[in-house]
């Protein structure tokens, strides 16, 4: 019978968030797959687990998944552990997965620390409705559309950002949203946590005037719905009524539909619309 793939997730930071289940599952596999081995093996040491392990990261993903995959096929069980946190989360993990279920491999996750989702609960930001985008593209141009994209999102944004990076994006994130609030979280579950509510304004003078240091979770307040109403009726109103149906009625809408899609647009009545256009006739 073919393997299994385990994904484990491991501390961000305070050794004691290692579940049971994972230390148990790490012990019993054949074979662990590590981003870094020499980071890896002091986590395994922590818990007197001798299994051995390979590396697997960013640049050798596809080579060594298949080679991952071939061991699962002939019968070996295989841990899948990132540096900290759960694998596949703005990391490699997600290829060997997704390769996995192509290759017909079973592959299970077993729960644990994510820092996403840890800063999320300490932002003090909606939590409902919140997306994910991890580490923004080194790409200028797949930078700037990601960015572009975040100016109307209504979900509360997490981003991931390196210390020596941080200023740039705040940088980048004020000038195209505003003055949004923000969380700042780094060094979650160790010693030092540190959780700051702000502004981005005020985040930006902050760090411009003391180093960043340590890995950081931005958690960003997305554009509220009332904003982005009024924005819309703000576009619609540098319009004429008429260019307004003429819109509309070229989309295809007949001219009664026209006529109530553009009092609502315009947080106006219909009977206001249509006195506009026929007067007393």
């Amino acid at each position: 019978m073919a393997g299994m793939l385990y994904l484990c997730a491991t501390p961000i930071g305070n050794l004691q968030d290692m579940t049971p289940r994972v230390i148990e599952t790490l012990k019993q596999v054949d074979l662990i797959a590590a981003e870094d081995t020499r980071n890896s093996i002091r986590l395994l040491s922590a818990f007197d687990i001798h299994t051995p392990m390979t590396s697997y990261h960013e640049y050798n993903k596809v080579e060594k998944a298949g080679r991952l995959i071939a061991q699962m096929q002939a019968g070996k069980n295989i841990a899948l552990i990132t540096d900290a946190g759960t694998p596949a989360i703005s990391d490699p993990g997600e290829a060997l997965v997704r390769m996995c279920q192509e290759a017909g491999i079973a592959v299970t996750s077993l729960p644990g620390a994510a820092a996403c989702i840890t800063a999320l609960t300490l932002s003090g930001l909606p939590a409902r409705r919140f997306c994910f985008e991890g580490f923004l593209p080194a790409e200028k141009k797949e930078r700037k559309e990601v960015l572009e994209e975040l100016v109307n999102e209504t979900r509360t944004i997490i981003l991931y950002e390196a210390p020596h990076h941080l200023i740039k994006t705040l940088k980048e994130l004020a000038e195209l949203l505003g003055d949004r609030n923000v969380t700042l979280c780094r060094e979650l579950t160790k010693k030092f946590e540190t959780v700051l509510p702000t502004s981005l304004y005020k985040a930006l003078e902050k760090y411009e005037g003391e180093e960043p240091r340590g890995e950081y979770v931005i958690v960003l307040a997305g554009k509220s719905r009332e904003e982005k109403k009024q924005e819309a009726i703000a576009a619609w109103e540098s319009m004429s009524i008429e260019e307004h149906m003429a819109y509309y009625e070229k989309s295809g809408m007949d001219s009664k539909t026209a006529m109530k899609q553009v009092a609502k647009d315009r947080g106006v009545g219909k009977r206001e619309i249509y006195q506009y256009l026929h007067g007393n006739e």
